[in-house]
């Protein structure tokens, strides 16, 4: 009697790999924009945050020399003593903040006193850089509700 033994191929045929990908594409749409929408959410929490931290400095600032910052002497007067008028007389020896840091889209803070909403306006121009804006384009500012 003659035995026939059967050969078994190993692996996957393409079929089962297009599946494969078909389902990883279904979950990569399904997924990816919850994520990135989360994303940009946590950045603007950032900036919001960061704003605020600014902004405590800046009435501190107010609080030992009776005047904020000008716009010319900008954020950096938070950093080092001013050079430009009005130089505060009671600046620390420590100063305000270590250092300002740049927006979570890599873009400086724009500081201006006076400001169009309040006594000073701090401004993140978000992801697009410019001033203005909407949706995720839209500015973060010191006079935004929380």
């Amino acid at each position: 009697m003659l035995r026939r033994t059967s050969k078994r191929r190993s692996g996957f045929t393409l079929i089962e790999i297009m599946v494969v990908v078909v389902i990883v594409g279904l979950l990569a749409a399904i997924v990816v924009p919850n994520v990135v929408s989360r994303a940009e959410e946590a950045r603007r929490t950032t900036a919001r945050t960061q704003i605020e931290s600014i902004a405590s400095s800046i009435e501190m600032y107010r609080l030992h020399n009776g005047n904020y910052p000008t716009t010319q002497q900008g954020l950096d007067a938070l950093v080092k003593k001013p050079t430009a008028a009005p130089v505060p007389k009671k600046y620390p020896n420590e100063p305000y903040m270590k250092s300002i840091p740049d927006d979570p889209w890599g873009y400086p803070y724009i500081y201006r006193c006076p400001g169009e909403k309040s006594a000073y306006d701090i401004i993140s121009t978000g992801p697009d850089g410019e001033e203005g804006g909407e949706g995720n384009n839209a500015d973060v500012t010191n006079s935004d509700p929380s």
